[in-house]
C-alpha cells in the first residue's frame, strides 16, 4: 500500500490493520463465503487491537482514534473480506452511538463490552415498508410504567441472530422523524426473535435477517441516552459515518481485485506478447488505477470532514459513499473481465469481491439517496448565495 501523507503514527495503524488482514482474513475469506461460516473469533481478534470502537472515547475503553484512521483500517480489512470488514465497520457505528448519545451508566456499562466484542452489536432501522424513507418507520415502542413494549419488524439486518445488542429505532410519538426514540436491545429480551438467515448475493459470511419485536418489554433504562424523539438524530448522525465506512469497504475490495488482475496480466500472454504490455490493456488499467485514487482523496477528504465537524460534513460523506461505491464496483467488475473466464471462478477470488460490492450501492443510504442529500444541499447553498 502506499503511505504518501502518512505520519509514524498513521502507518502504524494502517500497517497493523494489513498485516492482520493478511495473516487472520485473506487465507480464508473465500472459504468463509463458501460455507457462509460468521468468524466471530476473528473479529474479537481485530478488537484486541482496538478495532471495536475505533473512534470512540478511551475514557470509556474506546481507541479514541480519528474517522480517518477507521477509513484506513477498514479499507485495510476490506482487501482481505469486504464482508467482514463492513460488519465490523457496523458494529462501530453501533458502539459510537452508545459511546456518544448514551447516559453515564449505559456507556459505563456497554462500551467496553462492546470495545472488546465481548458483544457484537447490530443496527436496526430498516423495515419491510421503510427503507430509504426512514422517517416513515412503524416499529412502535410504547411506555408501560417502568418499561417500553416494542412492536414491529426490522428488515436487512447483519448479525441478526448472532449479534448480542441491537440498537433500534422504534416510534415513541407521532408520525414524522421528531417521533422517533433509539433503544439499547438485548438479544434475549422476551418478545425477541429472528427470522430466517436470508439467501444473498454476496456478504455470505455474516448472517443477514429479520428481527422481529412482539410485545418485547424492555426496562425504561434501555432508551438510548434518555430522552425520548432523538432517535432519527442518532440514526442519522450514525450514517454519516457508516456511509464513508462502507465507501472504505469498497475501495479495499477493489484495491485488492485490481491487485489481482495486474498480477494475472503480468503472467498471461496472448498473441505471443504478455497481456501487461498490450497498449489497450494499460489503458483500462489507467483508468481503474485513476478511479482509486480518486476515491481514496475523496473518502480521506470526506473523513476529515467529519473529524472537524465541518459545515459540509454531511454532503461530502453523501458525496464520498455516492462516489466510491460505484467506482469501486467498476474497479472489481473490470478485473473481472481482465481475467476472462478464469475471473468467473471462485478460486480467484474476483467473482467473490463483485458480489460483496455490489450491495454496497444500496445499504448506509441507496446512492439514489445520496444524490437526494447532495442535491438538498448544493439548493440551500444556491439560495444563500
Amino acid at each position: 500500500m502506499d503511505y504518501f501523507g502518512l505520519d509514524a503514527d498513521e502507518r502504524v495503524i494502517a500497517e497493523t490493520a494489513a498485516e492482520f488482514t493478511e495473516k487472520r482474513i485473506t487465507p480464508y475469506a473465500v472459504e468463509w463465503d463458501a460455507t457462509k461460516h460468521f468468524p466471530v473469533d476473528v473479529l474479537r481478534a481485530a478488537a484486541e487491537l482496538g478495532m471495536g470502537a475505533i473512534y470512540c472515547s478511551e475514557d470509556s475503553g474506546g481507541s479514541g482514534l480519528r474517522r480517518l484512521d477507521g477509513v484506513r483500517i477498514f479499507e485495510q480489512m476490506a482487501t482481505g473480506c469486504p464482508t467482514i470488514a463492513a460488519f465490523l465497520s457496523i458494529h462501530n457505528m453501533c458502539t459510537w452511538m452508545v459511546d456518544t448519545y448514551g447516559t453515564a451508566e449505559q456507556r459505563k456499562a456497554l462500551v467496553p463490552r462492546l470495545a472488546s466484542m465481548e458483544l457484537v452489536s447490530s443496527y436496526c432501522l430498516t423495515e419491510p415498508g421503510a427503507g430509504s424513507d426512514a422517517g416513515a418507520l412503524r416499529t412502535k415502542a410504547v411506555r408501560d410504567g417502568d418499561h417500553y413494549v416494542i412492536d414491529g419488524v426490522k428488515q436487512f439486518i447483519s448479525g441478526a441472530g448472532v449479534s448480542d445488542v441491537y440498537v433500534v429505532m422504534a416510534r415513541t410519538g407521532g408520525d414524522g422523524p421528531r417521533g422517533i426514540s433509539a433503544f439499547v436491545v438485548d438479544k434475549d429480551t422476551p418478545g425477541v426473535s429472528f427470522g430466517a438467515d436470508e439467501v444473498k448475493m454476496g456478504w455470505n459470511a455474516q448472517p443477514t435477517a429479520q428481527v422481529v419485536f412482539d410485545g418485547a418489554r424492555l426496562p425504561a433504562d434501555t432508551l438510548l441516552g434518555g430522552t425520548e424523539g432523538s432517535g432519527f438524530g442518532i440514526a442519522m448522525n450514525g450514517l454519516n459515518g457508516g456511509r464513508i465506512n462502507i465507501a472504505a469497504c469498497s475501495l479495499g475490495g477493489a484495491q485488492s481485485a485490481y491487485d489481482k488482475a495486474v498480477s494475472y496480466l503480468a503472467t498471461r500472454e496472448a498473441f505471443g506478447v504478455t497481456l501487461l504490455d498490450e497498449p489497450t490493456i494499460r489503458f483500462t488499467l489507467a483508468d481503474l488505477a485513476t478511479k482509486l485514487e480518486t476515491s481514496r482523496n475523496l473518502l480521506w477528504r470526506a473523513a476529515s470532514a467529519l473529524d472537524a465537524g465541518h459545515p459540509d460534513k454531511v454532503e461530502l460523506c453523501a458525496m464520498a459513499k455516492l462516489y466510491v461505491t460505484d467506482a469501486c464496483f467498476e474497479v472489481a467488475d473490470q478485473a473481472l473481465q481482465l481475467h476472462g473466464g478464469y475471473g468467473y471462478l471462485r478460486e480467484y477470488g474476483i467473482e467473490k469481491i463483485v458480489r460483496d460490492l455490489r450491495v454496497h450501492r444500496i445499504l448506509e443510504g441507496t446512492n439514489e439517496i445520496m444524490r437526494v442529500v447532495i442535491g438538498r444541499s448544493e439548493s440551500a447553498r444556491g439560495r444563500a448565495s
